[in-house]
């Protein structure tokens, strides 16, 4: 619907259905880049016709009333919007995870450390030391997608999924770090485990990341 003009900083933006447009953002994954994907959102909710807005990872979804906006005129302003570089800072709470690395549920640590040509010990102190942030909430309650994992621990996802991980799990898909808040199926590495709980109905919030909270993992033990 909106093609970004070659060399433009312009989102692309396309249907779903007649109610709904996605809006995605060129990669790579970035900071920077998720900082203006939250504005964008917080912006959106303000204007006459939208309905409700989903922010994912380099992009945008927004539900519209087509009786009362013209999806064309949207993504014109959407992109306006976009093109003049507004950021939200989102600086949430820290969150401390402490972790119990390899063992029963790090399965996969040791093949994401000799993936990267590391030791169990030398992986560990690199996914312990990054700075994280969380990206967006979603795949299912309270599951936080992180940005900032090290690119020595970039790993691809599993070819073959496990059809049950723990909740708690810690793990790694691709460029992206998170915690398993549901015990789930999931074809991300596991590489340790914490006993934290990341969901609750009960709560207020039921969640305990926020997009633009900071994570910080430490290891309380490296499981044999």
């Amino acid at each position: 619907m909106s093609p970004a003009p070659p060399g433009a900083d312009a989102l692309a933006i396309s249907p779903l259905g007649a109610a709904a447009l996605l809006c995605d953002a060129a990669p790579p994954l970035s900071l920077d880049c998720q900082q203006r994907i939250w504005a964008l959102d917080e912006a959106v909710q303000a204007w006459d016709g939208v309905a409700e807005t989903v922010p994912g990872m380099n992009n945008l979804m927004l539900v519209f009333d087509p009786e009362r906006v013209e999806p064309a005129a949207l993504a014109e302003r959407i992109q306006a919007f976009w093109q003049a570089g507004h950021v939200r800072q989102a600086e949430g709470k820290i969150v401390e995870i402490p972790v119990v690395y390899g063992g029963e549920h790090g399965e996969d640590l040791a093949a994401v450390a000799g993936r990267a040509g590391l030791s169990v010990a030398e992986a560990v102190r690199i996914h312990t030391g990054a700075a994280y942030r969380v990206f967006f909430v979603g795949a299912h309650p309270g599951f936080g997608y992180l940005g900032g994992l090290d690119p020595r621990l970039h790993t691809p996802r599993r070819a073959e999924p496990r059809l049950s991980v723990p909740a708690g799990s810690v793990a790694i898909g691709g460029a992206q770090a998170g915690v398993v808040a549901q015990t789930s199926p999931s074809g991300w590495n596991q590489i340790g485990r914490t006993e934290l709980s990341f969901f609750d109905p009960g709560a207020t919030p039921p969640t305990l990341l926020s997009p633009g909270d900071r994570v910080v993992f430490r290891a309380t033990r490296v499981a044999a």
